[in-house]
């Protein structure tokens, strides 16, 4: 007798997916690195990204993935959730719609993070000190219960006119802190580099997990810690004469969960002990000449650099360097043919200009 069948089980009707919420952002980004922030993000973005195009400093985009990962962006400065406002002028936004609207834009950002996190905002716009701003202010206050504070207050806002002129936009900090602020920075130095860009200067060597690394003159380890955040290497080297840096350095690094990953040697990078040709990728922020080192300084220092790196660097290596003294180097390069110039980044720097230059080591035979 063949066995009985059983009666299949129905099978229960899928929930319909919920489709992703798309939303505007804008990153700031330091002038002059947009190709380089850009590529980050598609990489860390993915295909949940759509671009708009982009500005000098800014790159508007919308998305539609998590939010969490807008916080693993490690080449901009900050992102902003942007709202467009079909208004005239700002005095139209002190309607309840349009504050209510405004609440509800607060309130998607504070609630990605724990309770108590924001304690204050700060409204940048222009006229800032007008009746129409400063009831604005207070509304802000009175429907988010943060307290009005300064530029670095947790809760950034921007009011900005639209550029194609068809209203206004309020443009809202995705985070409490600049992305380029980095929670591993417990010390600091006079100069230090800003680790955004100190990011996007390891991207340039196209890091590579059996890279030996070494940052000359590492300060207090910005370039060494971004390089490690950009993957892992065989060996990471930061090298500086002064033992205040390297103390320094040596509590960014344990802040930054490193210890043990990352090396740090009291050697001046004009005498490294280290074999030729051995060094796959070098990054050195060198003294611009104005809070640290002088020009004086700079035209007996760098050659030293320049021919040092290229005694211990192997062939086809990559050298990133960031320099105010733009001139000088364009001067030594031509002296140095074991480098090659690769590109040079021009970029703004809180009001200064230095530029990056991105340098291969020749091999033998050229």
């Amino acid at each position: 007798m063949p066995p009985k069948r059983s009666r299949a089980t129905p099978a229960r009707p899928s929930a319909p997916r919920q489709a992703a919420s798309v939303a505007r952002f804008e990153a700031t980004v330091v002038p002059g690195l947009e190709s380089l922030a850009r590529r980050e993000m598609q990489r860390v973005l993915g295909r949940d990204v759509h671009w708009f195009p982009e500005e000098r400093g800014a790159l508007p985009f919308s998305y539609a993935g998590q939010w969490a990962q807008l916080q693993r962006l490690n080449t901009v400065l900050a992102v902003f959730l942007v709202q467009r406002f079909g208004v005239p002028r700002p005095r139209a936004l002190l309607g309840e719609e349009h504050l209510r609207m405004v609440q509800a834009q607060t309130e998607r950002v504070r609630s990605r993070f724990p309770a108590g996190t924001f304690q204050n905002f700060y409204l940048s716009a222009a006229g800032s000190d007008s009746a129409v701003m400063q009831r604005l202010k207070e509304e802000l206050a009175r429907r988010t219960n943060l307290q009005p504070g300064a530029e670095e207050g947790d809760l950034l806002l921007r009011l900005r006119p639209a550029a194609d002129g068809s209203g206004w936009e309020l443009l809202l900090r995705t985070t409490p802190r600049p992305l380029a602020t980095r929670a591993w920075r417990v010390c600091n130095m006079e100069g230090a580099l800003n680790a955004s860009v100190a990011h996007a200067m390891a991207l340039l060597t196209r890091p590579q997990p059996n890279d030996i690394y070494l940052n000359l003159g590492c300060g207090s380890g910005t370039l060494l810690i971004e390089r490690l955040a950009a993957g892992p290497a065989r060996r990471a080297i930061g090298c500086d004469t002064s033992q205040a840096a390297l103390a320094c350095a040596e509590e960014n690094v344990a802040a930054a969960g490193l210890a043990g990953k990352a090396e740090l040697q009291p050697w001046d990078m004009g005498a490294l002990p280290l074999p030729d040709g051995s060094v796959d990728a070098l990054t050195v922020d060198l003294p611009f000449g104005n809070l640290v080192g002088s020009h004086h300084q700079n035209m007996a220092l760098y050659p030293r650099m320049l021919a040092e790196a290229g005694r211990v660097a192997r062939p086809d290596a990559r050298f990133v360097i960031i320099t105010h003294e733009m001139r000088l180097m364009e001067q030594l390069l031509p002296q140095f043919p074991m480098w090659q110039l690769e590109t040079t980044l021009p970029i703004n720097l809180s009001g200064l200009h230095p530029r990056i230059f991105l340098l291969r080591r020749a091999t033998n035979g050229e």
